[in-house]
C-alpha cells in the first residue's frame, strides 16, 4: 500500500512546491511509482510538470467535492514513474464548498483510498495555509514532510505547524507522524543558517534530513520550462541535491 506524505508549510516561498516537484521526480527515477496530488489552488506543481491548467476538466477540486474519482483525475506525465492529480484555480472555492459536505475533513482520504495500492508513494502538495484543504491532506497522510527556509521566522512557523499537527493527531488522525524536515535555500556561509540548523537539531534531531537544498538559479528556472530539475539540468547542484534527498528519503523508509 502506498505511503501518503503531505508536503506542508503554512509559510509561502519556502521551497514547498519545488520540493514536491523534484523529490517526486527523483523518487520516480529510482524506480518507485509516485502519485503527486496538487491541492494548492495556485497549481504551481501542476505547471512544474508542464501541464496546462486552463484546459483541465477534472482536477483535485472535483476530487475533493466528490464530482470525480481519483482514477478520473490522474494524469500520466512524461517523466519516469510520476503521475499527477492536477490543480486548478477552482480549488480556491473548495474551502467554502467543503464546509457544507459530510466528513469534510476526510474527503481526500476517502478519495485516494481506491488508488493507494497502485503507488509506492503518494505526495500531497498543500497550500501555504492551515485551512480545510490542508486539514484534508493531514487527515489522509501517514506522515508530514516539512521544507523550511534557513531563516529566523521559519522556526516560528515550524512551532505553529507542529501545534496544528498535534491537533489533527488528537482529533482526526492519531497515527500521523513527522516524516522529516528539509532545509531549503541553504547557504552554509551565513551565521544565521548555522543558528537555525542548531535550533532545529535541538528539538527535531532525528527528523532533520542530512541533505540540504542550496539556493540555485537553475531550480528557479526549471518550472518555467515545465520540467523537474533532474530533466531540465541533470548536472546542476539543485538536481544533485534533490537526487540525494530522494535516496535519503528511500533509505529512511527502508528501516
Amino acid at each position: 500500500m502506498g505511503k501518503i506524505v503531505s508536503i506542508v508549510n503554512q509559510k509561502g516561498g519556502v521551497g514547498k512546491t519545488t520540493s514536491a516537484v523534484n523529490l517526486s521526480a527523483g523518487i520516480g527515477m529510482l524506480d518507485k511509482k509516485v502519485l503527486l496530488v496538487d491541492v494548492d489552488p495556485q497549481g504551481n506543481t501542476t505547471s512544474g510538470y508542464g501541464i496546462n491548467k486552463s484546459g483541465l476538466e477534472k482536477t483535485s477540486y472535483q476530487l475533493l467535492i466528490g464530482e470525480a474519482t481519483a482514477k478520473e483525475t490522474v494524469l500520466h506525465t512524461k517523466f519516469k514513474n510520476v503521475d499527477i492529480i492536477p490543480s486548478s484555480i477552482n480549488l480556491a472555492a473548495a474551502e467554502v464548498d467543503l464546509i457544507e459536505l459530510e466528513h469534510r475533513e476526510a474527503r481526500l482520504k476517502m478519495a485516494l483510498a481506491p488508488v493507494r495500492e497502485e503507488y509506492d508513494y503518494i505526495f500531497i502538495d498543500c497550500p501555504p495555509s492551515l485551512g480545510l484543504i490542508t486539514i484534508n491532506a493531514l487527515v489522509a497522510s501517514d506522515t508530514v514532510f516539512v521544507p523550511i527556509q534557513c531563516e529566523y521566522f521559519a522556526l516560528e512557523g515550524l512551532s505553529q505547524l507542529m501545534a496544528s499537527i498535534r491537533q489533527i493527531k488528537r482529533l482526526y488522525n492519531p497515527t500521523v507522524e513527522i516524516e522529516g524536515i528539509l532545509l531549503t535555500m541553504y547557504d552554509g556561509r551565513l551565521n544565521l543558517t548555522g543558528q537555525v540548523v542548531a535550533e532545529i537539531k535541538k528539538y527535531f534531531s532525528g527528523k532533520l534530513y542530512k541533505t540540504a537544498i542550496p539556493r540555485a538559479v537553475r531550480l528557479s528556472e526549471a518550472p518555467s520550462y515545465g520540467q523537474p530539475i533532474q530533466y531540465y539540468d541533470k548536472r546542476s547542484k539543485g538536481a544533485v541535491a534533490y537526487n540525494d534527498l530522494a535516496e535519503e528519503f528511500l533509505k529512511r523508509n527502508r528501516r
